[in-house]
């Protein structure tokens, strides 16, 4: 784990990248969701997501499919 930035707050050394979650790549959300899970179930516990990606798709996406996952929300970042 690495410490994101002087936050304390601690990532795993590689997120999962959700630009493409949406119109921008894939709009097919139940593939986004098999990915989300993989990269979970994986140990990472950082997304990258951003409101102007595929216009808040892919933050739709994320904060709709990672919450009822089984997880704590706060070991997600």
């Amino acid at each position: 784990m690495r410490t994101l930035g002087g936050t304390g707050i601690k990532v795993t050394p590689y997120c999962l990248g959700a630009m493409m979650f949406g119109a921008w790549g894939n709009p097919d959300h139940e593939e986004s969701i098999r990915i989300i899970h993989a990269a979970l179930d994986g140990g990472i516990n950082f997304i990258d997501t951003a409101d102007v990606y595929s216009a808040g798709e892919s933050e739709e996406v994320v904060g709709c499919r990672t919450l009822p996952c089984n997880r704590k929300y706060s070991e997600i970042v």
